[in-house]
């Protein structure tokens, strides 16, 4: 994870420089490149992105919102620890809205939206058949299969809780279930029948195979020692 001043990184980048502060501090929580417990300073924040403390101030503001950080008496800003119970409640949340996301994405997908899917996951296929492929990690959302189905769901509400609200916290907990042993390939498989379903417009399928693929998920990050 890159911590270079951002005005010498995103010169190109015209977004607001509190929301480029809030995607780099996000990337790198869910990266663990700032570690489960770790103190956010906000003048340290500011020297090492180059930047004032307001937007730093604005970013860990945000970061709360999303439940990426806590904020304590005497303990300031800490990076989230996520608990099992967090998992527990989150992919409990997490099967029921992707299931239905998966449900629409049959009921409403193109055909051009269908074959974006399975190109994303033949180049994820490649990916992991790689001699040093360990894990199955979808960087962006432009590389996630989740984020994907919910948005050709077409349903503007459920997208902003799964792919807004809810979308770090989600992949904070998935970066951690990647050291599942042999979780990545039955992943990768999982996704591809739920794809099948979708072209098949089956909405009862897909939605049920989007569950228990949710379910296999939190079965494993439970069962996980780590």
């Amino acid at each position: 994870m890159s911590t270079q001043p951002l005005a010498e990184e995103d010169a190109d980048d015209d977004r607001p420089l509190t929301d480029q502060l809030f995607e780099q501090l996000s990337e790198a929580i869910v990266a663990g490149t700032f570690a489960a417990g770790a103190k956010l300073s906000e003048p340290r924040l500011a020297a090492q992105y180059g930047v004032s403390r307001g937007p730093v101030r604005e970013a860990i503001r945000r970061l709360e919102e999303r439940r990426l950080v806590t904020r304590t008496p005497r303990q300031g800003v800490r990076v989230v620890v996520p608990t099992p119970e967090d998992a527990l409640e989150l992919f409990t949340i997490r099967e029921v809205l992707e299931g239905l996301a998966a449900r629409q994405a049959a009921e409403n997908a193109l055909d051009s939206e269908i074959d974006a899917l399975r190109a994303m996951l033949a180049h994820h296929r490649e990916a992991l058949s790689q001699p040093d492929a360990m894990v199955y990690w979808q960087a962006t959302a432009n590389s996630d299969f989740h984020f994907m189905v919910a948005r050709i769901g077409r349903n503007q509400h459920l997208f902003d809780l799964l792919c807004g609200e809810y979308y770090t916290l989600f992949r904070l907990f998935r970066m951690r279930h990647r050291i599942v042993p042999g979780r990545a390939q039955r992943a990768l498989t999982e996704h591809e029948r739920i794809v099948d379903a979708i072209a098949d417009r089956d909405a009862e399928l897909a939605e049920m195979l989007m569950r228990r693929h949710i379910a296999s998920a939190r079965a494993g990050l439970l069962a996980s020692p780590a």
